[in-house]
């Protein structure tokens, strides 16, 4: 396995969360998201974020949107908050046309750190739709763990989207933090049927 590049991340603020819902929303959702190798649009309509809510994220205490922006537009994204003694991840997102380039691997390597370095934490943890298999497998192979445990869909709740059926729910992963980031698998994902988170 090859070292992990570590990206160059910076924490979101205010300002770029307008911005920022529509990069998240186009990477979850509608059309724009079948570009990919994963998807959740034939599971979840709607948004998957809005301004307000990021807005609320990115200025509460030990909460982080980290951009990668290389050209100055956002092409990758991730949110980090801090819990005791882990980390919960969140919105891990990549622009469609590039994922399966490697980029979904830096950044995750580069949150891992941030996570280790800022917040202290030894653990990372996050909530995965359960029937995202092939996304669920991806994170398998960067070293997190199905820990067997489960989080209820917040069904009613618009904020979050417009469920397609009726069973959805999170399924909660792992990972122990150590001074290794994610590896990378000897060749990238290969492109799937549109999916499941």
């Amino acid at each position: 396995m090859g070292e992990v590049p570590v990206l160059s991340l910076r924490p979101a603020t205010g300002s770029d969360c307008i911005a920022l819902a529509r990069f998240v929303n186009a990477g979850y959702r509608g059309e724009s998201s079948r570009a990919g190798w994963t998807t959740e649009a034939d599971l979840l309509g709607g948004q998957r974020v809005d301004a307000d809510g990021l807005r609320e994220l990115v200025g509460t205490q030990g909460r982080v949107v980290l951009l990668h922006e290389p050209a100055g537009e956002i092409v990758a994204c991730v949110a980090l908050e801090k819990r005791a003694d882990d980390c919960h991840l969140g919105m891990l997102t990549v622009r469609p046309t590039l994922q399966a380039t490697g980029l979904g691997r830096s950044v995750l390597a580069a949150a891992e750190l941030y996570a280790r370095e800022k917040f202290g934490a030894t653990r990372m943890s996050m909530w995965v739709i359960a029937q995202r298999a092939e996304l669920i497998a991806w994170y398998e192979r960067r070293g997190y763990r199905r820990t067997g445990r489960f989080e209820p869909f917040p069904y009613g709740d618009e904020r979050f989207g417009l469920p397609r059926r009726p069973d959805l729910r999170f399924e909660v992963l792992e990972k122990r933090l150590t001074g290794t980031p994610s590896d990378p698998p000897a060749t990238p994902p290969p492109p799937c049927s549109p999916g499941t988170r």
